[in-house]
This record gives C-alpha cells, structure tokens and sequence, in this order.
C-alpha cells in the first residue's frame, strides 16, 4: 500500500470516528464534527508544520471551510457581509486552532473559529435576503 493510499484510508477513518491517531476508539466525527471535539483531543494531534498531508489537520480544514462557509451565508441574510476566505491561509488556521485548544483544553476547536469569524473583516456584499430557501 502507497503511503498516500494509507493517509487516505487513515483520513476516511478519522472522518467516520473509527480511530484516533494512537488507535483508540474514539468518538464520532461524522455526527459531531471535528470542531466541537474537545480541545484536549485535538491539540496534540494537529501539526501546522505538516500542512494538509497530516490527516488531522486535513480534516481540521476541511471542517473549518465547511463551518466559515455556513457561517458566510448567515452573516450575508442578515446583514449583507462575509468573511473572505480566500484570506484564510491553512497553516495559520492550524496553528491558530493549536494554539488555542493548547491554551483552553477545556474548550473546543469552535469557539477558535467563532473567535477568528467575529474578528475578521467583513465585506459588504449586494445580497438580497431570502435567496437561499432551506426549507421549501
């Protein structure tokens, strides 16, 4: 097996929850997402230095896109303005999220990026209120 075929088994397998990086059982990640996992779990595991071939901070990513994005689409209905994500460099999201969950282990990965959300710029934007329809 490829190491990049084993990270990607390794990474399906974090997404489901069937194991942490030290082989233990751990908990959903599917239902429960990465970013409200306990910042105990997490900091020791993401490695900013690594970038997205470490399938943690791959992971990370990928929810912190997902979770930023959700957060745009609700700052646009209500107010007409977003997060350029563009601007969000990997690493720097990584270390953030590292450096946070290392200084609150009691916290969750969350809260970093609620934190990153209300600090950032936010760009005005034409939007019309009521474009997208959830519940139809």
């Amino acid at each position: 097996m490829t190491n990049k075929s084993r990270d990607a088994l390794i990474c399906a397998a974090l997404c489901a929850g069937l194991v942490t990086t030290n082989g233990a059982a751990a908990e959903p990640l599917v239902s429960q997402g990465i970013g409200t996992s306990s910042c105990t779990r997490v900091a020791a595991d993401l490695n900013p230095a690594e970038g997205l071939s470490n399938p943690i901070n791959l992971v990370m990513i990928s929810w912190v896109q997902g979770y930023m994005s959700a957060a745009n689409i609700a700052l646009l209905e209500e107010d007409s303005k977003h997060v350029d994500m563009s601007a969000l460099d990997d690493v720097k999201v990584l270390a953030l999220v590292q450096n946070f969950c290392k200084a609150n282990p009691d916290k969750k990965p969350v809260a970093a990026i609620d934190d990153l959300i209300r600090s950032s710029a936010k760009i005005k934007t034409k939007w019309e209120p009521g474009t997208v329809e959830w519940d139809q």
